[in-house]
């Protein structure tokens, strides 16, 4: 079922202006208003407040959805500028598509149409990132069964990821901090990653569709109208399926900064995790800043069930100061994954779910862990394409 529109209302005073933008330039808008934005079911018509960077263009759009309202940032933003070469040889991911190839210094990852990816990393006993593991090292196990590794990569790849900052009004005075780290993450990660920000409260609106611009990032960061309640599972439930129906990159992550429990959502911690569950889905770093939050330790275990069903890391920093090593240290564990494919040697029915376990051992190593997502829901990735 597609999204609907995802379109921040516009501010008061600016309806003259976009007027007067629609009647210059009409005729060059009309292909870019018969698009759709895809996004969560509750997201409410006109919610896009930055025209989305460089729509996939393999991927046709869904023909129940509304026409996009997107338009210019009322900032004014100049237009997100043509792919660069480099990044044009990275095209969307479709299931059935061939294998990893090198183009021009560029990794892309092409997964076959019954290949399960994983993106793991490897800690040993005191939580250090190993990084010169080969394929035979890993085991991986669907329900307790092992599976043959297919394909298997250790480079530094570019991502699709959704910043989703907490903007309701308990954040108020912590949002210039929380701003700077979440810049700092993009600085520190690959130069190629595609990023979009997401902004919410008791709603949740993006600022900012897919770029690597760093000025249109902070200007959709800067949007700050801190006020109401805490919708987080909408909020991250909105931005992953944004990431699965629109992201032209395979390896999909979300990076969610919030200071409390979830008290404005009409979904359950259970229904966000399992959507988030589904295949394709993004891996979650979450930063709880829960200080001053009336429930802590529900607030807390919220962030960490969703961290840990799909393979990222929750943070609970002490104080605001923390918060940007964080955020670079999330840059350093993306950057450092191996992906692991595989085909499942049972049936994929749809909808069930398949528990995942990945193992690796080596010479010269200790014990090592492997974080990776905890399962999958079968058959749901092409209902979300």
């Amino acid at each position: 079922m597609p999204g609907p529109d995802i379109t921040r209302p516009k501010n008061k005073g600016a309806g003259y202006f976009i007027f007067l933008s629609w009647a210059l330039w009409a005729g060059a808008l009309v292909t870019a208003l018969a698009q759709p934005v895809a996004g969560h079911a509750g997201w409410e018509p006109s919610q896009v407040q930055s025209e989305p960077a460089q729509p996939a263009p393999s991927s046709p759009p869904p023909t129940s959805a509304q026409p996009s309202t997107s338009k210019e940032s009322q900032s004014g933003a100049a237009p997100t500028p043509a792919a660069t070469p480099s990044q044009q040889q990275t095209n969307p991911q479709q299931p059935g598509q061939q294998q990893n190839t090198e183009d021009n210094g560029t990794f892309v990852i092409r997964k076959d149409v019954d290949e399960v990816l994983l993106h793991a990393t490897v800690v040993d006993d005191k939580q250090r990132i190993v990084t010169d593991l080969d394929k035979g090292a890993f085991t991986v196990l669907e329900d307790g069964k092992p599976q043959a590794i297919i394909s298997f990569h250790h480079e530094d790849i570019p991502v699709a990821m959704g910043i989703v900052i907490d903007n309701s009004g308990s954040m108020r005075e912590k949002r210039a901090k929380v701003n700077q780290a979440a810049l700092n993450l993009v600085r520190s990660s690959n130069p190629q990653d595609e990023v979009f920000v997401v902004n919410f409260n008791d709603e949740y609106y993006l600022d900012q569709d897919f770029t690597n611009d760093l000025l249109k990032l902070k200007e959709a960061l800067e949007k700050i109208d801190a006020k109401g309640g805490t919708a987080l599972y909408e909020a991250v439930v909105a931005s992953a399926d944004h990431l699965k129906r629109d992201a032209r990159l395979e390896r999909k992550v979300l990076f969610v900064v919030t200071d409390g429990e979830d008290n404005a959502s009409r979904e359950t911690l259970e229904q966000a995790v399992k959507q988030l569950q589904e295949e394709n889905g993004p891996s979650v770093y979450a930063i709880g800043i829960l200080g001053d939050e009336e429930h802590p330790k529900r607030a807390r275990h919220a962030l960490e069930i969703i961290a840990q069903r799909t393979g990222g890391l929750a943070f609970f920093p002490k104080s605001l100061d923390e918060v940007d090593e964080i955020s670079r240290q999330v840059a350093h564990d993306i950057r450092n994954q191996y992906t692991i494919g595989y085909k499942p040697t049972s049936p994929r029915s749809s909808g069930s779910f398949r528990q995942i376990r990945v193992e690796a051992k080596a010479k010269g190593h200790g014990k090592m862990m492997v974080r990776t997502k905890s399962g999958y829901y079968a058959g749901t990735q092409a209902a979300a394409k």
